[in-house]
């Protein structure tokens, strides 16, 4: 079974970036991007069948990742919510974990952490299928 991600970023290269060392270090299949609050809400929303991770950005093009992630606060059992911010202090930590964030990670100094947690992640669902 493959291990889903829909990934929120409005910066066309940090989402590539994101997307290409997500397959290639942690085996994570990309099932559809957005850039707004909207059309992630949206998307994430008709598609509950169709995604185990989201990955979300808190300041996007419009929009704020922080009402992502409490429109997906009764989501799924396994679907899991990660912010991934350049913002990511300790009060903004707070703050997602509140709103229902399973982790949040710094763009620019945890991505090693965000792999790391994906694999884990994808591990114990193939743990649970086996």
């Amino acid at each position: 079974m493959k291990f889903r991600a829909y990934i929120v970023e409005d910066s066309p290269t940090i989402r590539q970036n994101l997307i290409e060392t997500l397959q290639e270090l942690a085996l994570v299949e990309p099932v559809g991007v957005a850039e707004t609050e909207h059309e992630g809400r949206e998307w994430l929303a008709r598609n509950d069948a169709y995604w185990d991770l989201a990955i979300v950005d808190l300041f996007l093009r419009e929009g704020s990742g922080l009402n992502i992630l409490e429109a997906c606060r009764y989501r799924k059992p396994g679907q899991k919510m990660i912010v991934l911010s350049n913002h990511a202090t300790n009060d903004v930590r707070w703050r997602c974990a509140q709103l229902g964030a399973d982790a949040v990670f710094d763009k620019s100094t945890e991505i090693d952490a965000l792999l790391e947690y994906c694999i884990q992640e994808r591990g114990r669902r193939e743990g649970l299928q086996g």
